[in-house]
């Protein structure tokens, strides 16, 4: 069986809270991700994903250089064990119409999931 934490994105790419729409979007962009924390006081309270930056700032035609990253991050971050099967976090982002997931260890976060995440390859006879 595959887990979460088998394929997860083990580095943590976080911003601040009042960091700018347009920063994290470069941040994204530079490092090729598809989202990013948001930590306050070394806890991570939310995340923004470039669905988000389209949809909440481009889409509504607010000036993404003046919209915080808080005012448009998913809050509370959804989250799932490492240990947990694919098939659990795959359940879980259709619950919550989410493509990404932040994985959990012993509460604390450890990695980013996201639906593409899911898509690579893996052999037939581990799932």
């Amino acid at each position: 069986m595959v887990t979460v934490g088998q394929l997860m994105k083990k580095e943590l790419i976080t911003v601040d809270p009042g960091t700018s729409v347009i920063e994290a979007a470069k941040l994204m962009r530079r490092l090729n991700i598809t989202s990013v924390l948001v930590r306050h006081q070394c806890r991570i309270i939310g995340l923004v994903t470039e669905s988000d930056i389209v949809k909440k700032v481009v889409g509504a035609d607010r000036p993404p250089s003046r919209v915080p990253v808080e005012d448009i991050m998913s809050t509370p971050l959804v989250g799932i064990e490492e240990r947990c099967p694919l098939t659990e976090a795959a359940d879980l982002m259709s619950q919550y119409q989410s493509l990404h997931l932040g994985v959990m260890k012993d509460g604390t976060v450890v990695g980013v999931l996201s639906v593409g995440d899911l898509l690579r390859p893996v052999a037939t006879d581990e799932l």
